[in-house]
């Protein structure tokens, strides 16, 4: 069987480490040809190091800065000669804090970069997909605050609130315009903001399993295939969807 993204060329934002770089790491599996955007041109150069496939290409910019990422978006669409999908997984975490005690700067600087940034990146690339009339947009949200709430979680939880449902008016007003934009929202998955201040693996494993009813975190590949999912052809009339894997804590 031929790879299902074979001369498809795949922007991922935030695929310096984590989840971006696994997402990316599926794509070009499946025969992408990637745009691999971060904060920091190492990390990117060491996903693009592990990438199969030829082509791929990076650039460094920030998510909360508006021209620059508009800009890099642009030059990576130049140098990939279009843009079909755009995985957007840039996001920021505060350690829970009671709402009370909540610096409100950081929380402020925790929208910027979750709704602010998100916000940016997608007006980025509908740019640069907008004249061709095609294109798949995904960002990515969280089950904490779009799905359910937690205590100590007001500030990120309402950040990811916002950006699904940005992302749902954003869908309905590009769909005719022939972009299909949905939303990933995760819960508790295999990555550094997985962990709690001061949690090491075994007791961020048994605090998963404490407390969400399949018992493990969610592994990145089961995101990337999710993803894959999401952004193929098989979804086409997926249109602001938000895509809950969680392993059932929101049920």
């Amino acid at each position: 069987m031929n790879p299902r993204f074979t001369k498809q060329k795949v922007l991922v934002a935030g695929a310096g480490s984590g989840l971006g770089r696994a997402i990316a790491l599926a794509f070009a599996t499946e025969g992408a040809r990637l745009a691999l955007l971060g904060r920091t041109e190492r990390t990117l150069q060491q996903t693009l190091e592990a990438l199969p496939g030829e082509g791929h290409v990076i650039q460094t910019a920030d998510i909360t800065d508006a021209s620059g990422i508009s800009s890099a978006v642009a030059e990576l669409t130049t140098r990939l000669s279009g843009l079909d999908i755009a995985i957007n997984t840039a996001g920021a975490l505060l350690q829970p804090s009671k709402f009370g005690d909540i610096d409100p700067l950081r929380a402020a600087q925790l929208f910027t970069t979750n709704v602010l940034g998100t916000w940016n990146v997608m007006s980025a690339e509908l740019q640069q997909m907008r004249p061709a009339g095609a294109g798949v947009i995904i960002n990515f949200s969280s089950t904490i605050g779009a799905h359910r709430t937690m205590p100590g979680f007001a500030a990120y939880g309402a950040s990811k609130a916002a950006v699904s449902a940005m992302s749902r008016a954003a869908a309905l007003d590009h769909i005719a315009e022939g972009i299909r934009i949905a939303v990933i929202s995760p819960g508790s998955s295999d990555t550094e903001m997985s962990f709690r201040a001061g949690e090491d693996e075994t007791q961020r494993a048994a605090r998963v399993a404490r407390t969400n009813p399949s018992g493990r975190l969610a592994s990145l590949d089961e995101i990337s295939a999710a993803t894959l999912f999401l952004a193929s052809p098989a979804s086409g009339y997926t249109v602001g969807a938000d895509l809950v894997i969680d392993g059932g804590t929101s049920a």
